[in-house]
């Protein structure tokens, strides 16, 4: 299928009165549902009561959208002391689902559900398919982990709620997903972006790209640059989408942006979002990088306050051109935890993605960064993949690529690097969340 242009896209809104609300009255909304949802968690989920105590909060406190700064905040390691049913806000036998995901390390993050809040789930899923085009005709290839993972039942449940033909392929065995896309006629397919860029790739050097139906890719689960999107545009003659969730909110769904991908429309009917200054916590005004927060309006199960996903962000509150009034989150400079100090300067993955794919295709989208200390010093190396039309084994010529690149990177980094180039497809392709850092400091 060819991409559809801007020019020629037709709006299309799965809730209307919702996405497009005014302000006073979402704020209404959102005060009706905070205020319901904090007097549900302190009389039922202790933790809370006890936080609230501490504070010197009482329900009675809370009385519109503009007293959430007065509640505490929940971080993940809450989640993981109250592991496995301690946040639950109703009896264990109205769950009806958990999902989970691993971390980095000890216990899952567990995440509880019942019947409604699955339906929410999938509703919030369904409103992001029908943002990129999709309708009841479509056939959705999810190439997203299934099992406790939220990617892959998420996107399910949002095809299921959209009356779409979910084509529930899970991760792994490219050839196969490739194949299975053109056979059962797949108009949309679902995975990370970096599993995206690799099936690209892949389709390429099997020469069935023409041969596929794909008009359309939803992709999240880690951070991406608007250059890795134009190549997988590229590639496909496609249109992306990027979508945000996150286990402990609901799972994908939380987020999701339009054609015109000026950021990400958040459903603040369900998942009210705060972005605050990570050092004092105050509010950063429209445009301002901040620490990404929610807190669950609607969620039965395990509702959370004021949750901190550790998510770097901005937010913008004014109306998009594709006429929603849902506030948007800009593309993820990356987490508070996935920054690296190197010698004094903040360094995330996406700025070296964003440079490398600067260059004009001399190098891949593939790299790893390792950081080291020696001689209490920081050393960051850089392992870039040469493009296989770049890659030489004349010395000379490698050289000069290399001081290229560490020349890029310097300048978009701040900070010299050391810089490997290794050959085209030797960096380990992922097909779920790509690893893209190595610390060996034990900080």
């Amino acid at each position: 299928m060819a991409k559809v242009l801007l020019e020629d896209w037709k709006e299309q809104y799965r809730d209307e009165r919702i996405e497009r609300m005014s302000r006073d009255e979402m704020s209404a909304l959102q005060s009706e549902r905070l205020v319901k949802q904090v007097k549900n968690v302190y009389e039922h989920v202790s933790f809370y009561k006890k936080k609230m105590d501490d504070l010197g909060v009482e329900p009675g406190d809370i009385k519109g959208i503009e007293d959430i700064t007065k509640l505490p905040f929940t971080t993940k390691e809450d989640l993981r002391n109250n592991y496995p049913f301690g946040l639950l806000a109703v009896p264990k036998e109205k769950i009806t689902r958990v999902q989970g995901t691993s971390g980095t390390t000890g216990k899952l993050t567990l995440a509880s559900y019942t019947n409604k809040d699955v339906e929410v789930w999938g509703e919030c899923v369904a409103r992001g398919l029908t943002m990129a085009g999709l309708t009841a005709e479509d056939r959705l290839h999810i190439c997203y982990g299934y099992g406790l993972f939220t990617g892959g039942l998420g996107l399910d449940f949002g095809a299921r709620a959209l009356g779409a033909m979910a084509i529930p392929m899970s991760s792994g065995n490219t050839k196969r997903q490739l194949m299975c896309m053109e056979d059962f006629g797949a108009t949309a397919f679902a995975c990370t972006p970096s599993y995206a860029m690799y099936l690209a790739e892949a389709a390429q050097e099997m020469g069935v790209i023409d041969r596929l139906q794909v008009k359309t890719s939803i992709n999240g689960a880690e951070p991406w640059t608007d250059e890795m999107r134009k190549q997988i545009e590229d590639i496909f003659n496609i249109n992306t989408f990027d979508i945000y969730g996150l286990c402990e909110i609901t799972g994908p769904g939380v987020a999701m942006d339009c054609i015109h991908h000026k950021g990400l429309h958040v459903y603040e009917d369900h998942f009210y979002p705060e972005v605050l200054n990570p050092a004092d916590h105050t509010p950063c005004a429209d445009g301002e990088t901040g620490e990404l927060v929610f807190t669950t309006l609607s969620k039965e199960g395990m509702p959370l306050l004021r949750y901190r996903t550790k998510d770097l962000t901005s937010i913008d509150h004014s109306t998009c051109e594709c006429g929603r009034t849902l506030p948007r989150i800009q593309k993820f400079t990356g987490r508070t935890d996935d920054m690296k100090v190197i010698r004094g300067v903040n360094v995330f993955p996406t700025q070296v993605e964003t440079a490398l794919l600067s260059m004009g295709g001399q190098v891949a989208p593939h790299y790893m960064l390792i950081v080291d200390r020696e001689n209490n010093l920081d050393v960051l190396t850089v392992m870039v993949e040469v493009t296989e039309e770049y890659f030489s084994d004349e010395i000379r010529k490698m050289e000069a690529l290399r001081e290229r690149v560490g020349a890029v990177l310097k300048q978009a980094l701040g900070v010299a690097v050391k810089v490997k180039l290794v050959e085209p497809k030797t960096i380990e392709r992922s097909e779920g969340k790509a690893k893209r850092v190595i610390d060996n400091r034990n900080l």
